[in-house]
């Protein structure tokens, strides 16, 4: 019976004739059970794949954790991934797959080995540079007394974040690491939406005292930079939001995000880049989505995935 349904579901996006579908990688509870996917029609309703169960384990990085799964598709088809492996390394996690299902040999990328003091690596993200042709790796870090201080929480004491990168073209060899973003504040969770002719990074000013934790924009012509450190006023509304990312459906730009102390998500949309919509009440998500990826793939790679049991 549930084959059927499912059978029924991927008949229905063929019969629109819709060539992509959306999908949603993410964690839950602390991310040590590893990549979880949901699929989208519309954009608002969101629904898990594999019955809710994750699709890959975790297997490096102290911690074993998957966090902040965050997944790109290259210019040769293959999928690429990055995570948070661990809190307090300087690592982040790296695999690939042709399908979603099967995955490489997970491997650690030691982005911040030539730190001794860095505290951590958090949230990688990547975004494909036509320039340079290769594919930007970027990332949080705080590496203590590297920046001006912001006001502590004395939850956060000490954490000053700023965004590095670092580039390849094989994810075999990477450059050398380098600062990508670095404004007055402290910043996590960037994610870069190329539209048009520019690149649109969607931020977390993550300063503690006094609280911002709200997303922001800032945009450059070029993938590679530089970001303008002006950024926009806050797009997401009066709560705590984190872990933003960007996905184009029809005319608007939707840009998702964990509402990480009401333990749910929220989402904002936008046709101009410009006036943001909050449509937080229009979303559905499965319980315990964290800090995922919106993204867009064909009905051929859809079509297995939505048979996994």
């Amino acid at each position: 019976m549930r084959y059927l349904l499912l059978l029924f579901v991927f008949l229905a996006f063929q019969s629109k004739g819709q060539e992509q579908v959306f999908l949603f990688s993410y964690f839950t509870d602390n991310g040590q059970d590893g990549l979880h996917l949901a699929y989208s029609k519309d954009g608002l309703k969101w629904e898990a794949l594999n019955n809710g169960k994750s699709l890959v384990t975790p297997t490096v990085g102290q911690d074993k954790l998957m966090r902040d799964p965050f997944i790109l598709q290259g210019k040769n088809g293959i999928f690429h991934m990055v995570w948070t492996s661990s809190w307090k390394e300087s690592q982040i996690g790296y695999a690939s797959s042709k399908d979603l299902i099967n995955w490489s040999e997970q491997k650690a990328i030691l982005v911040m080995a030539h730190e001794p003091t860095a505290k951590n690596c958090w949230a990688p993200e990547m975004v494909y540079d036509p320039q340079n042709k290769n594919y930007i790796i970027f990332w949080a870090t705080t590496i203590p007394g590297r920046h001006s201080d912001v006001a502590s929480s004395e939850s956060e004491k000490g954490l000053n974040h700023r965004m590095y990168s670092t580039t390849t073209s094989d994810f075999k060899t990477f450059s050398p690491t380098k600062l990508f973003f670095n404004p007055n504040f402290s910043v996590i969770d960037a994610t870069i939406l190329p539209k048009g002719n520019m690149f649109y990074m969607f931020l977390k000013n993550e300063n503690p005292n006094p609280p911002e934790k709200n997303i922001r924009i800032t945009k450059s012509k070029n993938a590679s930079g530089p970001y303008p450190t002006e950024v926009t006023a806050p797009i997401t509304g009066n709560y705590w939001a984190e872990g933003p990312t960007a996905l184009e459906v029809s005319d608007f730009v939707y840009v998702y995000f964990d509402k990480y102390t009401e333990h749910k998500y929220g989402a904002v949309r936008s046709k101009n880049m410009k006036d943001w919509e909050d449509v937080s009440d229009k979303v559905s998500f499965p319980d315990g989505v964290r800090h995922g990826t919106a993204f867009k793939v064909s009905n051929e790679i859809f079509k297995n995935l939505i048979q996994l049991k």
